[in-house]
């Protein structure tokens, strides 16, 4: 279990921040914050990068080593908890980009990194990603039907009545499900379609060695897909949104508001 250091503000009258450094004593003195460790005196706020604190050891008087942590940031979007909703975005009101983690109720997935940020009036803006693998219960599924063939492993064939549709795209996770047709499990993720109804071909080649995959143990399993939810982002759905705001810069940034656009989702 990691410890850590917490610091209160008379300012705000209340405890804001925890720090990566973890002192045997600590003491103000002369506009100084000084702290102990390992019979070490150590004074901090003199040198020029953020974050540089000791793991365990920090910057000894003098010295100008020591060992980088990332700032780090949580909170809650949590207006009208009542109601399911999609987050669709995330809206930085500060002077720098910083990559960005979502977890709702139903989804665990959704993220952004901090160059996918863009400067709008003032402001750094981008859409929610996310790695949708095991997350089911979403809009973003659409169902094939039953396959006719299944060959290397691979290769799902389906027959000539069932449309495979225009909607599938390469780079999406094709999932199976056995009967009694009620719990479906990764298949792969699709690297061709190819549908030549004139000469009998139609289907689904597919990457079985990304995690999570499971071989197709019959050759009639019903399958479905997920679209690629880092292309084509449906946000992340929930009652409430946890995010972690990450930033790695070693100077000074300033962040005022974390924003989100959100929308009702109606079932």
């Amino acid at each position: 279990m990691a410890n850590y250091t917490l610091s209160y503000s008379d300012m705000v009258d209340g405890w804001v921040s925890f720090y990566s450094y973890y002192p045997d004593w600590m003491i103000g003195m002369n506009n100084y914050f000084y702290t102990f460790k390992g019979g070490d005196l150590y004074r901090h706020n003199v040198n020029e990068s953020r974050n540089t604190f000791y793991t365990p050891w920090f910057i000894k008087i003098g010295n100008p080593a020591g060992a980088f942590t990332p700032a780090t940031l949580q909170s809650v979007f949590n207006a009208s908890p009542l109601e399911n909703k999609l987050f669709k975005t995330i809206n930085l009101e500060g002077d720098a980009k910083w990559d960005v983690t979502l977890q709702t109720d139903l989804q665990f997935s959704g993220f952004i990194e901090a160059n996918w940020f863009e400067k709008k009036e003032a402001a750094f803006f981008a859409f929610v990603r996310n790695n949708s693998i095991g997350e089911l219960a979403l809009r973003s599924v659409n169902g094939i039907g039953r396959s006719s063939q299944v060959t290397g492993g691979n290769i799902v064939k389906f027959p000539l009545t069932i449309s495979i549709g225009s909607i599938i795209s390469i780079g999406d996770l094709l999932y199976f499900s056995l009967p009694p047709y009620t719990t479906p499990v990764l298949a792969g993720r699709v690297t061709a379609i190819t549908v030549d109804l004139p000469n009998n071909i139609n289907q689904l080649t597919i990457n079985t060695s990304i995690p999570g995959t499971v071989p197709i143990p019959i050759q009639d399993a019903f399958f479905l897909y997920i679209k690629n939810s880092v292309a084509e982002s449906h946000g992340v759905l929930g009652h409430y949104c946890i995010f972690n705001i990450t930033n790695s810069s070693t100077s000074k940034v300033e962040l005022f508001v974390v924003q989100t656009e959100v929308m009702k989702s109606f079932p």
